[in-house]
């Protein structure tokens, strides 16, 4: 059996498009969504880490958006944060801190990387959680030992 032309153009294209669609990772940006970390960091004496950024999530997000922080320094990884996001359309300011023991996790003044999400979780029947992220940022950030 032949396939005319333009129903094959057709078809290939509409794969494609439904390929794309569920393929494309999403840009938080075309959905009014973002989150950004600033380039400053602080470290108390205390071991008392602190990062900062903004965030914008619209009201149609779903409820409970937390923002969620990953810290990268030498070998060191840590995740903090759980603030809730107030998703109203506009832009908010955010900090998330964590405390953490200095015998045990090796944060110092200098360069890392810093990862920044609004994130929403959701429980499902067997008790299945899912994560979806609505947006996401990278920044390198700088560390400064802030005296206080």
């Amino acid at each position: 059996m032949r396939v005319p032309t333009r129903r094959l153009a057709v078809t290939a294209l509409s794969a494609l498009a439904a390929g794309t669609a569920f393929t494309a990772p999403a840009d938080a940006r075309s959905h009014e969504n973002s989150i950004s970390v600033q380039e400053v960091g602080h470290l108390s004496g205390g071991g008392r880490v602190t990062l900062y950024g903004t965030y914008v999530c619209t009201p149609s997000s779903p409820r409970g958006v937390q923002i969620q922080v990953t810290l990268t320094q030498d070998s060191t990884r840590l995740g903090f944060g759980g603030q809730e996001a107030d998703c109203d359309g506009r832009e908010h300011d955010w900090s998330a801190s964590a405390d953490v023991n200095p015998a045990l996790v090796n944060l110092h003044p200098g360069a890392a990387g810093a990862q920044a999400a609004l994130q929403s979780a959701s429980l499902h029947s067997g008790f299945k959680v899912s994560v979806s992220y609505l947006a996401r940022a990278e920044q390198d950030v700088r560390l400064e030992q802030r005296h206080r």
